[in-house]
């Protein structure tokens, strides 16, 4: 006895015009298993056909697993057989392989739930696990954190070559015209000199607005 599997997860399987109806399944069927009984000196015999998955009864539900790594998809299809009726359906395993795609194992029928076992680099999660693939939307995000890192960047850097621009120039300059030396050299020096006093102004003048204001009606001025 020969059982034999046909499935398409993403279409229903063709009939064939040169089999008798009874040999094989049903248009509209997803998965298809066929038992045959080999005898020698006489031509093979079509035992059983059992559609274990169809389009109309799905019902595709699915889970992941994490070890191993894989993808569990159950299908569903007609009852069978007609005089003790039983739900039929699919379960494969699709198990994680980055490198190759191996043919489907046929693991276990107990007349009810079909046991398929399939290893494919679908059944990998996404993520770092499966070698760099990434959805599209972290494609898209990526260049926006680098392009706004790069813009700060430029921004300090600007800023830095534009003080040490001004400052070797105002030096160069106070040098060549006043001949001047030592703390003599930097532009503006008297302004750079007041501006700790004038931060330090800036600071009290917020803490002094932070503070609760508070008032005594406790005592007299004089008049």
């Amino acid at each position: 006895m020969i059982d034999s599997l046909r499935f398409d997860l993403c279409a229903d399987l063709p009939t064939h015009a040169d089999l008798p109806e009874i040999d094989q399944c049903a248009s509209g069927t997803r998965a298809c298993l066929t038992t045959v009984n080999v005898k020698s000196g006489e031509p093979d015999r079509v035992v059983s056909v059992i559609s274990i998955a169809t389009s109309d009864k799905m019902s595709p539900t699915f889970s992941a697993n994490f070890a191993p790594k894989s993808l569990s998809l159950l299908i569903h299809g007609a009852d069978y057989p007609p005089t003790d009726p039983k739900p039929q359906s699919l379960n494969l395993t699709l198990l994680c392989d980055p490198q190759e795609t191996s043919q489907p194992k046929f693991i276990a029928y107990d007349g009810s739930t079909l046991e398929l076992e399939w290893s494919a680099p679908a059944g990998c999660p996404f993520g770092e696990e499966d070698g760099g693939h990434k959805d599209e939307d972290d494609k898209d995000k990526e260049p926006e954190k680098e392009s706004v890192g790069s813009g700060i960047g430029w921004f300090f850097l600007v800023l830095f070559l534009s003080f040490a621009t001004y400052f070797g120039l105002g030096a160069y300059y106070n040098y060549s015209t006043y001949g001047a030396t030592g703390y003599d050299l930097i532009p503006h020096r008297d302004f750079w000199k007041e501006v700790p006093y004038m931060f330090s102004d800036v600071v009290s003048h917020l803490c002094s607005n932070v503070r609760p204001r508070t008032s005594s009606r406790s005592g007299y001025i004089s008049v």
